[in-house]
């Protein structure tokens, strides 16, 4: 079969692995991989496709590595509460109503948002994890998926979601031609007890798979596991093994300088998500220091009823700001940093391989910002006005594996119309059980 090769011309890119991060000049793209980018025009050959990149800033796809995309229903639903209250009071209970059409609806309406809003790749941790595989393959997206375990329930139904989470994790891993990778997630250490998490660990092992977890995201999270078991959440999950495999942690808000160590020496990566946690006023992690130590640190936007949206432009700007004004450092979390936890952290942090830079041999997971508008002006510093000045509304293209699923912001893959009709239904109908 003949390969596709297609080329953009005049295009100004973000090459965050380059001594210079932005480059003016030339892409080639072949089927799904990057197999030029520079300054200086490569043979145009016959029948190759051209793009003009004027007015246009290319970027790697930005990675979303911690979220509940079904819970786009209920964005606005419980606003402004505690974070056990949220949870126990308005989120667990209209969640317990969740049909698999429900999850459908709520995670196509999440996917729509995040493609025009430039996300390539996202995690998701939840239920009826069958609809966000089917939604994830149809959209041409990059999903790394998981089904979230909770396990305070008895040992007959923590049998069942423990077979059901291997299942699915089994069944989908490598799928949709690969854009589709899978992980094990016992849902945190508050709601899974001890021999629980470590059946999870096994599972893990066993799927050779990595872990993904919410960890030490408010101070009651961290007193209640210190009641309960006499250890932190880190001391915790490392007596446990879950740090013996790859793994990923959400939150990471409340650390000690021993347990930044302890992430940094298994390689742990953590999910930071400014946005959520200080919506729930769960407070502000301690991202300078755990980068500082070699923590792998990536951006999620964690769900969109903690959020409330899933622009990660946004959790780009509050990472690059929030830790300016805690600290008093404006130099804690410089833009060009905030722009790869992004995307390059973001990979790493999934544990994908050839995504997250434009590079000669990635895959062709990019989009394309238009900067013909008031606020990217003057043209000085592009990355700068991608942390600071721009918004997922600003994302004009975005490419998936090679293929563009996104043009002039108009989804190429889903029906946004229905989409929108049917989770609005969706809503309505939860509110009436």
């Amino acid at each position: 079969m003949t390969k596709r090769k297609w080329m953009i011309k005049n295009g100004t890119f973000a090459v965050l692995q380059n001594e210079k991060p932005v480059l003016r000049g030339y892409m080639v793209i072949e089927d799904d991989l990057i197999t030029y980018i520079g300054e200086e025009q490569p043979k145009v050959e016959e029948n190759m496709e051209i793009i003009d990149g004027t007015h246009l800033f290319f970027m790697p796809g930005l990675m979303n590595t911690h979220g509940h995309t079904a819970m786009s229903l209920l964005r606005g639903y419980g606003d402004d509460l505690a974070l056990q209250v949220w949870l126990q009071e308005k989120m667990w209970p209209m969640e317990a109503k969740f049909t698999a059409d429900d999850v459908y609806w709520g995670t196509s309406l999440s996917v729509i948002e995040m493609l025009k809003g430039g996300t390539t790749t996202f995690l998701d941790m939840y239920d009826h994890m069958d609809q966000v595989a089917a939604v994830t393959e149809q959209s041409g997206m990059r999903g790394v998926l998981t089904r979230g375990v909770i396990g305070l329930c008895p040992p007959d139904v923590q049998n069942h979601k423990l077979k059901e989470a291997t299942a699915f994790a089994k069944d989908w891993h490598g799928k949709a031609d690969g854009r589709i990778t899978t992980m094990i997630s016992p849902h945190a250490p508050y709601t899974c007890p001890p021999d629980y998490i470590e059946k999870f660990v096994q599972t893990a092992y066993d799927l050779d798979l990595p872990i993904h977890t919410h960890m030490s995201e408010t101070v009651t999270e961290v007193e209640q596991n210190v009641r309960d078991y006499g250890l932190r959440p880190v001391a915790h999950l490392q007596k446990l093994g879950v740090f013996s495999r790859p793994a990923l942690v959400a939150h990471a808000v409340h650390l000690t300088d021993e347990e930044i160590e302890i992430l940094a020496t298994h390689k742990v990566a953590v999910s930071h998500n400014p946005g959520s946690n200080l919506k729930l006023a769960s407070g502000v992690a301690r991202v300078p220091e755990l980068l500082k130590a070699g923590v792998t640190v990536s951006l999620g936007t964690d769900g969109p009823a903690s959020n409330n949206n899933l622009d990660m432009f946004e959790e780009m700007r509050l990472a690059a700001l929030i830790h300016k004004g805690v600290s008093g450092d404006p130099t804690a979390v410089p833009a060009v940093e905030s722009l790869r936890m992004g995307t390059e952290y973001g990979a790493k942090s999934l544990f994908l391989d050839g995504v997250g830079t434009l590079a000669p041999g990635m895959k062709a997971d990019f989009i394309a910002l238009n900067t013909d508008q008031a606020h990217f002006l003057p043209h000085t510093d592009f990355i700068s006005h991608a942390v600071y000045s721009a918004s997922a509304k600003d994302v004009e293209h975005v490419w998936v594996d090679g293929k563009q699923v996104v043009k002039n912001g108009i989804c190429l893959t889903l029906d946004e119309e229905k989409i929108r009709r049917e989770a609005q239904s969706a809503f309505e109908r939860l509110l009436t059980l």
